[in-house]
Parts: structure tokens; C-alpha cells; sequence
């Protein structure tokens, strides 16, 4: 991963007191890897009590899990606002086939346009069918998906996809879904 943005894309947003807040969506860096964590435990509490509880571990990604996801080519993008990062969302090229991964944002910022900017940006620079796979417990996140072009792929089907793309314990491939957006739809607009 370069420490440095290769695309960023400023956005002036109102916020709520009328005063602009800038965004810009860039690629994370090395030094924000505390960050990044912080992010994702803080929003992997909304799968506390709902993904079964053999699968729920604490914390819900450790610095080795995210060092091990970039080795493997995840690369992680982030939603910075005012300087401070509030969304996360990986992109992996895996064989034909490009996945959504770890998309995460801090719930204090959560409905606020973070997560669809994300997939958004991600949509449109990849030039592959696109996956996501999330638990089947997790309709919210099914819900966002869905909104933004993917489909849930027929249960019978997932398994097979989610052995074949992700490299996740049989446990998960039990109780996850897959949702498939093929590059030539558009992402949703909000």
C-alpha cells in the first residue's frame, strides 16, 4: 500500500451548522493503521448479540488479522473529514473478480453518506464483477449493499463462492451471504 493518496476526491459537504466540512476519499496510509482499527472495532460492535457467538471474538479484528488482509492485497481505502478518518472499506482483486472488504464507519458518523461515498468510489475505479460476502445476520448491512447495485446471490451458490474468493473459516461460509454487482450497473446515486 503507498503511504501517499493516488485518487483523491474532495467533496465540500454541508454539515449541520452551515459550515463546510471536507472530505476527501483516498487511499489509507502505513501511519493510520491505529486508526483503521479504531474504526472497525467501533463499528464491528453492531455485530455484537447478532452474529452467533462463536464467530464473535474480541478484538473483533487485531493488528495481526488487518497486517495479514493488506499482505494479501486488500487495499484499504478511507473517508476523511476535517482531517479525521471516518470510514473504512477494502478492495481485493482476487482471480476474476474484485471484493468489497472490511467496510467499516464509526457510528457516530454512520448515515451520513461515509459508507455509500466509499462503495461508490470503489464501484467506479474497478473494472470487475464485484462481490461482497457479510453475515446473515447482518440485514442492515445487506440493506446498504442492495442499495448501492448488488443482488444477494441464491443461497445454494454462496457457499461455493465463498470458498472459492475468500479465505474465511467454514463456520462463517455457514452463516454468511453473498451479494454480486457486475461492473456494467451503475452504483446507486443517493
Amino acid at each position: 500500500m503507498s503511504p501517499t493518496s493516488t485518487d483523491p476526491r474532495q467533496d465540500d459537504v454541508p454539515s449541520t451548522d452551515e459550515t463546510p466540512v471536507q472530505a476527501n476519499l483516498r487511499r489509507c496510509r502505513d501511519d493510520e493503521r491505529a486508526d483503521m482499527l479504531a474504526i472497525i472495532q467501533a463499528a464491528a460492535e453492531a455485530y455484537r448479540g447478532v452474529i452467533p457467538d462463536d464467530c464473535w471474538h474480541e478484538p473483533y479484528m487485531s493488528a495481526k488479522e488487518l497486517d495479514d488482509e493488506i499482505a494479501a492485497g486488500v487495499e484499504f481505502w478511507g473517508y476523511e473529514r476535517n482531517g479525521t478518518l471516518a470510514g473504512v472499506m477494502g478492495v481485493q482483486a482476487v482471480r476474476d473478480v474484485e471484493l468489497i472488504r472490511h467496510a467499516y464507519v464509526l457510528p457516530e458518523w454512520q448515515g451520513r453518506g461515509v459508507g455509500s461515498a466509499l462503495i461508490g468510489h470503489l464501484r467506479r475505479r474497478g473494472t470487475r464483477r464485484t462481490l461482497v460476502g457479510t453475515w446473515c445476520a447482518a440485514t442492515w448491512a445487506i440493506r446498504f449493499y442492495q442499495r448501492h447495485g448488488f443482488e444477494r446471490v441464491p443461497a445454494a451458490q454462496a457457499p461455493a463462492l465463498l470458498r472459492m474468493y475468500w479465505n474465511v473459516p467454514e463456520r462463517q461460509i455457514e452463516t454468511s451471504v453473498v451479494l454480486d454487482a457486475a461492473k456494467r450497473e451503475k452504483p446507486a446515486v443517493e
